[in-house]
């Protein structure tokens, strides 16, 4: 091996390893500086969460994919801008998910706890919604979140 191809591998390493320390710092931040505030209204009380939106198609087809890692207090909310019946699944999503389908007025039509990771199982609203919130796996049942209990967001018509 000569000095300018040891060095030349040398470089690649560690331009591969600053690259994954970019990612790794920027990916949760971009995530973080878009959060908005929104209520789970159960009745038991409310509970707050910082959620990331996606608004558009590609943002909604992405999700949470790859992501090995969600904050208790941070969800995902996918808005579709129709009322209509929504299906979800969970192929190459790592982590496991409560899935919580709301209705155009904010009322919770349906919860599909602990979603399978990984899966290629189509998981149904069940009849129209309008949005999906993705939380962690349990939270629903943490917080005592029912059918017909109420989500408190800016997409949601009052």
């Amino acid at each position: 091996m000569s000095y300018s191809s040891g060095v030349s591998r040398a470089f690649g390493r560690w331009l591969a390893a600053l690259l994954a320390l970019v990612f790794a710092i920027a990916l949760p931040a971009r995530a973080e500086s878009g959060l908005e505030k929104l209520e789970l209204v159960t009745a038991s009380g409310v509970t707050t969460l910082q959620v990331e939106v996606m608004r558009t198609e590609a943002d909604r087809a992405r999700g949470l994919m790859f992501r090995r890692y969600l904050p208790e207090d941070r969800g995902m909310l996918f808005e579709f801008r129709a009322q209509e019946p929504i299906a979800m699944w969970m192929k190459t999503t790592y982590l496991p998910l409560d899935m919580i389908f709301i209705a155009r007025d904010g009322k919770v039509v349906r919860i599909a706890r602990n979603a399978e990771p990984m899966s290629e199982t189509i998981i149904p609203s069940g009849g129209p919604a309008w949005a999906v919130l993705e939380v962690n796996a349990g939270l629903a049942d943490r917080i005592g979140l029912a059918e017909g209990d109420r989500v408190r967001h800016a997409i949601f018509a009052r």
